[in-house]
């Protein structure tokens, strides 16, 4: 099987991160995370954008535009759903999953779900930088090893070359090595 030369400090790709201002106190730190996960990567700062949306809800728009644009090679939507009393949370959050992964497979796209859903606002301070770490940088990590995944397969393809690993760091210009 062909195994891809790792570039630990490879280059990723222009992202777009999208961020919902409700809940801003928990946003705004998910969304310092997902930048310096970005910038930690090898990531420069022109080359992300950030973007914001009212509520959750709107994450969905907004995201299906960046990943229509041919702009981006992966996308990050943040936000925090609170349970209330009634069944909003449950509604909003079935929306902004399905509408984020149908735009993933309509556009080839990796969009990373970072919405919080959570019963109190202790819970979502825990994901949000707490200690339960912080969910925008592992939304970040995880759309950029997605996107990192699809250019090897395209590169693979390209090549002929279908036994390809993936290795998380990788960029789209990584050379595939001779099979093993």
């Amino acid at each position: 099987m062909a195994r891809p030369d790792s570039n630990p400090n490879a280059q990723p790709a222009p992202s777009a991160v999208i961020v919902s201002r409700y809940n801003e106190t928990v946003t705004s730190v998910m969304l310092d995370g997902a930048i310096g996960a970005y910038l930690g990567r090898g990531g420069v700062e022109s080359d992300l954008a950030v973007l914001e949306a009212p509520g959750a809800y709107e994450l969905i728009s907004i995201a299906n535009a960046a990943a229509s644009s041919g702009m981006y090679g992966s996308v990050v939507c943040l936000g925090c759903v609170i349970k209330g009393e009634t069944s909003h949370d449950v509604h909003i959050s079935s929306a902004v999953a399905n509408g984020l992964a149908q735009i993933s497979i309509n556009t080839g796209i990796p969009v990373a779900f970072g919405v919080l859903t959570t019963n109190t606002n202790e819970q979502a301070i825990a994901r949000a930088g707490g200690d339960k770490g912080n969910k925008g940088a592992e939304a970040m990590n995880a759309a950029l090893d997605a996107a990192a995944a699809i250019a090897q397969i395209a590169l693979a393809k390209s090549n002929n070359t279908p036994g390809v690993r993936f290795t998380p760091g990788l960029s789209p210009n990584d050379k595939l090595s001779s099979p093993v």
